[in-house]
């Protein structure tokens, strides 16, 4: 089976993947925020007037390429996610494993939906992942994380590859043997992982991008080798990109042409992959 991207609304495209054929899915929804969700992409070139400054002091001159973004408001935030999240529960196969990545405006609520359709026994973990970058807020904590929601289809049987997973440094190394040390300790449910730099060699360019690490690990540890993987709010295709790092099959969808145009340069020189047109 080759892997697929779907462009459309993912609604109808869930409809048409058949009963529990499906290892993992990994979602990243719109969080709700009731803003504009939005990245511009720049370029910089040396200028004595410019609007920056840079190494060494020297000036710069910025020049805006591009914008991309799109609308992250909902009515009835529960009322669009409930029957995609029955659709996700459908096609998941019995040892499937669903990780529901939110934020903590929404996640109390998403988190009672979830026990509703998977069931409180399938609730396995509350990730917190964690970064250190962006804006600081002055009237409170600054928000620096944010919350993945892990819910096995059967609690009782589900993959999940330990061995698989990336250990991690000892906080206190010189409480553990050398031995501990140099292997390294196998990673709680807070994972301290930076965001996608504006540097970064990762960077596509396209708003709220998840990083590869944050998606490797779920996908080794909750999936194996040839499994198919899914994730139907692509965005830029993150998923996808670590699914062929791992040798998973992966199933895309999303609805935002940017997010197409994205994914188009991203698996350019990727022979198999099958672009496929749903509704809108």
């Amino acid at each position: 089976m080759s892997n697929r991207i779907y462009f459309g609304d993912n609604l109808p495209i869930l409809k048409t993947i058949p009963d529990e054929s499906v290892d993992l899915i990994y979602i990243d929804p719109p969080f709700n925020t009731g803003h504009i969700q939005g990245r511009t992409q720049i370029k910089t070139v040396r200028d004595e007037n410019g609007d920056r400054v840079g190494f060494q002091g020297q000036s710069y001159r910025t020049i805006r390429l591009a914008e991309r973004g799109y609308g992250d408001n909902f009515d009835d935030y529960l009322g669009f996610l409930e029957p995609r999240l029955l659709e996700a529960h459908r096609v998941l196969k019995d040892n499937g494993s669903l990780y529901f990545h939110i934020d903590y405006r929404e996640v109390h609520y998403c988190k009672i939906l979830l026990d509703q359709i998977f069931g409180r026994e399938s609730f396995i973990n509350e990730i917190i992942w964690a970064y250190d970058f962006g804006g600081r807020s002055k009237d409170r904590w600054p928000a620096k994380h944010d919350n993945i929601l892990f819910y096995a289809k059967n609690p009782e049987k589900y993959t999940f590859n330990r061995e698989a997973v990336d250990r991690i440094p000892y906080m206190a190394p010189g409480l553990v043997g050398k031995e501990k040390e140099a292997a390294g300790k196998f990673p709680t449910d807070t994972w301290w992982h930076t965001i996608v730099g504006t540097n970064s060699k990762e960077k596509t360019g396209y708003p709220t991008q998840k990083p590869v690490g944050v998606l490797r690990r779920i996908i080794a540890v909750s999936s194996n080798e040839g499994g198919m993987v899914m994730d139907f709010f692509a965005g830029s295709g993150t998923t996808g990109a670590v699914c062929l790092e791992l040798n998973r099959q992966f199933v895309l969808m999303d609805n935002n042409p940017q997010s197409m145009e994205v994914m188009k340069k991203r698996f350019a020189d990727v022979k198999d992959v099958e672009w496929l047109e749903g509704e809108n």
